[in-house]
C-alpha cells in the first residue's frame, strides 16, 4: 500500500522485522493451504522465495524430514536475520530475489513456493523463468497472490479511510492492488514453460484484538511501504478514520476482516513427473 506505485525494500526496519514475526502466525497458517497441494514428501529439496522470518520454511523442513532440504531466501536483510534462528542441518537461509537465483542451479528443486509474496516481485516473468530453471522436471510452484478483482477487506476500507480523511485525489494510487488476475497468472505461467496449471480464489479470515494490531500488521508486512507517500499528520487523520471504520467489524472473537489470496500451482514439465499436485 505504497503511493506512486513505488515499492521500497528500503524502508524495512529491524522493528518491522519484529513485529512481522510477532504477527506473522496469520501469514503462516495462510501459508499451509499453500504447502499442502504440492505434496511434499520425505527428501524433498524445497525453495522457499520471500521467506520473511522463516516460520512456513522451518515447518516445511519439518514435512520434507532429515533427508530434504529448505532454504529460505528473502530480499529484506533484517527478517532473514530472524529466519535465520531457525537454521539447522537441513534448514537455511540467505538473502536473495526471486529475479536472480543464479546462486542455485538447474533442476535444483522438487518444489519451490511463495507464500504472499509474488504480487511484491516487479519482474514476475523473469521469476517465472528462474524457477522454472531451478525445478527438477516434474518438480512443482505453488504461490499465493493478492487478486486485483478482490481486494483484501483491509483495503477496501483504508481506501474509505483516505477518502474520509480528505485525499480522495489520492485513494485509488494509494491502495492500488499489486497482485494477478487468473487470467494473467495462467498466461505467465505458460510463457515461461509450466503446465498444469491451476488456481482458486480463497476467502481467509484474519482476526485482530484492536485497530492498533491491524495498523502494526499491515506496516511490517508491507515492509514499511504502508501508506509511505503520506506525512505523519495526514497519516495520523487517516489512522483515527481507518480505525473507526475498522471496530465496525469487531466480533465476540476481536476484529473480523476478510483476506483474499488466489492460490495457484503448476509444475515443470519432464519425465520425472511422477507426483500429481492434489
Amino acid at each position: 500500500m505504497s503511493t506512486a506505485g513505488v515499492i521500497s525494500l528500503e524502508r524495512d526496519t529491524p522493528e518491522l522485522a519484529r513485529t512481522y514475526e510477532r504477527a506473522g502466525v496469520l501469514q503462516f497458517h495462510h501459508g499451509k493451504f499453500l504447502i499442502g497441494p504440492l505434496v511434499l514428501k520425505s527428501g524433498d529439496h524445497v525453495l522457499d522465495i520471500g521467506a520473511g522470518t522463516g516460520r512456513l520454511t522451518e515447518f516445511v523442513a519439518g514435512l520434507v524430514g532429515p533427508t530434504g532440504r529448505v532454504v529460505g531466501i528473502d530480499p529484506l536483510e533484517n527478517r532473514i536475520a530472524i529466519a535465520r534462528l531457525r537454521a539447522s542441518q537441513t534448514l537455511t537461509f540467505d538473502v536473495g530475489r526471486a529475479e536472480d537465483l543464479s546462486r542455485f542451479g538447474p533442476a535444483e528443486f522438487d518444489a519451490v513456493y511463495l507464500n504472499s509474496v509474488f504480487h511484491w516481485i516487479a519482474d514476475k516473468r523473469q521469476a517465472l523463468l528462474e524457477i522454472e530453471r531451478v525445478l527438477k522436471p516434474g518438480g512443482r510452484i505453488g504461490l499465493n497472490v493478492q487478486d486485483p478483482t478482490k481486494p483484501h477487506e483491509s483495503r477496501t476500507l483504508l481506501r474509505q479511510a483516505i477518502e474520509q480523511a480528505g485525499f480522495s485525489e489520492r485513494s485509488s494510487e494509494s491502495t492500488r492492488v499489486l497482485g494477478a488476475t487468473d487470467e494473467e497468472l495462467r498466461a505467465l505461467f505458460a510463457e515461461t514453460g509450466f503446465s498444469d496449471y491451476r488456481s482458486d480464489l480463497r476467502s481467509l479470515v484474519d482476526l485482530h484484538g484492536d485497530v492498533n494490531s491491524v495498523l502494526g500488521w499491515s506496516e511490517a508486512s508491507a515492509f514499511g511501504n504502508f501508506l509511505g507517500g503520506f506525512s505523519q499528520a495526514e497519516r495520523a487523520a487517516i489512522d483515527a478514520a481507518f480505525a473507526a471504520l475498522v471496530e465496525t467489524k469487531r466480533t465476540p472473537e476481536g476484529l473480523h476482516l476478510e483476506r483474499y489470496l488466489r492460490f495457484a500451482f503448476a509444475r515443470k514439465p519432464g519425465s520425472q513427473a511422477t507426483t500429481s499436485i492434489s
